[in-house]
């Protein structure tokens, strides 16, 4: 059925059942499975007249950010080894998360994306928006969304 699928990921309790599923999945279709975690490019300060960031510590914290995403993704990867999938980890660096998902699905010949819903609801989901609807309405490849 599906020879690739994409599961992305963030680390989340939610996230993880989406990983848990998406293995057993492509267990059940002898598929391989991509673990992507997008991790923003840079700091970006949310205050006007913040403190500026010196270039040394920007460099330190995308570090940070690359290292705790290639965590995250190697747990997906220890998870699917040992149900026997084979597991190809992306650590993808962007601000914009929905669409690092769709080119990284592209990019890997992916026919499914897997990724858990948000989990917020009413005002929160409108004022914060979100990354799976943008998946869903932007992707050409099959989603799965799982809650």
């Amino acid at each position: 059925m599906y020879q690739r699928i994409l599961v992305a990921t963030d680390g989340s309790t939610l996230s993880k059942k989406a990983v848990a599923n998406a293995i057993s999945l492509a267990q059940l279709c002898d598929a391989e499975l991509v673990a992507l975690k997008v991790v923003p490019r840079y700091p970006m300060s949310y205050f006007e007249g913040g403190m500026a960031v010196q270039a040394t510590e920007v460099a330190r914290i995308e570090s940070q950010w690359a290292t705790d995403g290639q965590a995250v993704v190697d747990a997906v990867k220890k998870a699917g080894l040992a149900k026997g999938v084979a597991v190809k980890s992306v650590v993808g660096k962007s601000d914009l998360v929905a669409e690092a998902i769709i080119t990284t699905a592209k990019k890997h010949k992916c026919d499914l994306i897997v990724m858990a819903s948000h989990g917020r609801k009413g005002i929160k989901r409108l004022l914060l928006g979100s990354e799976t609807q943008h998946v869903l309405t932007h992707s050409h490849i099959p989603v799965l969304v799982l809650r």
